[in-house]
């Protein structure tokens, strides 16, 4: 499935978007453009990856004047049910494979519904149409990023991780 703008709706105010087909209380929301989240989005994203919420609200701060960082959610309400960012890297030892999605997560509750795959395509559309066409993503996780158009590219070191984690990429020219 290939994200087009079309495939959504977008409210009035052109804070966030809702998919047509799903719930009208999940949207998607970009914090660029909904900073009065950026407190609980900075809580949310660190109490599901263990890192300082200062260091989140530093990105998310940044993400309000840049291109990268960039920040999104997705709500159900006033719910933050998934969300995930894209900044230049993503604690590895790559720095030419750049910039990676990051701290990808979906409510348990909320998994197996096919929100954090539109969330994914729609953060690789936003990133499209500003002008990035190549995003990485640093995973352990095989089989999951294929169904949105992501490759496998190769073992990277995480910093501070025994194993290696797998690299994918995705291309504006694969969602074509």
């Amino acid at each position: 499935m290939v994200v087009n703008k079309k495939d959504y709706a977008e409210t009035a105010a052109g804070a966030c978007l809702t998919w047509k087909d799903t719930a009208p209380e999940q949207r998607i929301v970009r914090l660029r453009e909904r900073p009065d989240l950026k407190e609980k989005a900075a809580e949310w994203f660190s109490s599901k990856w263990n890192v300082p919420k200062s260091a989140y609200m530093e990105s998310i701060e940044e993400s309000f004047s840049a291109v990268v960082p960039s920040w999104y959610l997705c709500l159900d309400g006033d719910r933050i049910i998934a969300g995930m960012g894209v900044i230049e890297n993503d604690f590895h030892n790559r720095p030419d494979l750049t910039p990676n999605v990051c701290a990808v997560f979906t409510e348990p509750e909320y998994r197996n519904r096919g929100i954090c795959g539109k969330l994914l395509q729609f953060v690789c559309e936003d990133m499209r149409e500003s002008g990035i066409d190549t995003l990485y993503l640093l995973t352990d996780h095989t089989g999951f990023y294929e169904r949105y158009g992501w490759k496998y590219l190769c073992p990277v070191q995480g910093d501070g991780e025994e194993a290696m984690s797998r690299m994918y990429v995705h291309t504006a020219e694969a969602a074509n």
